[in-house]
């Protein structure tokens, strides 16, 4: 799933993992270890561990936390014989003694009773004095109390219970599988120059905010409208600034009207500058993306010759732009001679 190939999601002090590597870890212990999968809203989270459960062979059964009452876990009672026995649901105990994946939804969201009610079924694999069918998941899901997303404080001895992976959005996890799902070209272009919004900070407001899931159902939302010859300017901009943050959704809807699927590799503009888009908008859009790269050294491998030829092609307000503040940068490229040049110029030595 790059201002860098990844986006933290995370406070210092935590480890994290991407979608891709905490689904090798769940498929390969989850039927032994409880998991707790904490990210901010848009992640994929859900998806990803339906997932892992089709590869593995095991239907998939979910509780929402946000839904269910203590008793919808321990079970009701009826009385046989003398005693009372607890009925535990059928969703977590079927009468097929076969192995499935639990999947507990938003459980840092559940109530106090309820998250309590979890504590045997996350350690014991038991509801009350029945057990689990062998090999069965228990993994879980969540956001974290930084994201604003109706989280309560988890107790100690549930977070004692599980292990707890915090996961982290990779870019190129994303793109990846953003080709093999068919998302729409332009969007996968727009996220390839301009990682960083792939996902964004959770708002202090309730406003839209771009996440994975956010530009997935946008480009659902703009097939359908295209589909329906509802595709026009206002509607592709209605549908953008209603789920992606309002600076994405700006930057986005002014590529594409000027045809964002004209936009090539980065690469290929060293090779041949000429094919740098003729639009305002595009154009900043390719030389903020080629200044972005070259400060987090990712064009290394481009030759100096090349990196030189670009830098003159450009107008010096252009140069100037891409240099500011990275002067070092383009240096360790080769560039030199072309920085040299535009020194001259600019001072009119």
């Amino acid at each position: 799933m790059c201002a860098a190939s990844e986006s933290s999601i995370a406070g210092p002090l935590e480890e994290t993992i991407t979608l891709k590597q905490a689904k090798k870890l769940i498929q390969c212990m989850a039927h032994e270890h409880s998991f707790l999968l904490l990210a901010p809203p848009g992640v994929g989270k859900s998806e990803m561990v339906y997932q892992a459960a089709q590869e593995s062979g095991l239907p998939c059964r979910s509780l929402l936390g946000t839904q269910i009452a203590p008793e919808d876990v321990s079970g009701v009672p009826r009385i046989v014989g003398e005693r009372s026995v607890f009925c535990p649901p059928r969703l977590l105990l079927p009468e097929k003694p076969e192995p499935f994946c639990l999947f507990l939804d938003e459980l840092p969201a559940c109530a106090p009773d309820v998250q309590k009610a979890f504590y045997s079924l996350l350690l014991e694999r038991r509801i009350g004095e029945f057990a689990l069918p062998p090999g069965t998941w228990v993994v879980a899901a969540g956001n974290r109390v930084q994201d604003r997303a109706l989280v309560r404080t988890l107790s100690s001895a549930l977070v004692n219970r599980v292990t707890i992976l915090n996961v982290r959005v990779d870019v190129d996890e994303w793109m990846a599988w953003a080709r093999r799902a068919g998302v729409r070209e332009e969007i996968r272009v727009f996220i390839s120059f301009m990682p960083e919004a792939l996902m964004r900070g959770v708002p202090q407001e309730p406003v839209p905010f771009s996440t994975p899931r956010s530009w997935t159902l946008f480009a659902r939302a703009l097939d359908l409208a295209e589909v329906s010859g509802e595709l026009t300017r206002e509607a592709r901009r209605a549908l953008a600034f209603g789920r992606l943050s309002a600076e994405d959704a700006a930057v986005f809807c002014a590529l594409a009207e000027e045809a964002i699927g004209a936009i090539h590799p980065i690469e290929q503009y060293f090779a041949h500058p000429e094919t740098l888009p003729r639009g305002d908008t595009a154009r900043w859009f390719v030389l903020n993306s080629i200044r972005q790269q070259v400060k987090e050294g990712k064009l290394d491998g481009i030759k100096p010759r090349a990196v030189n030829r670009f830098m003159r092609s450009l107008p010096p307000e252009h140069q100037l732009t891409l240099i500011t503040d990275l002067v070092d940068r383009w240096g360790s490229l080769g560039a030199d001679n072309a920085m040299l040049d535009l020194l001259k110029q600019v001072t009119k030595l």
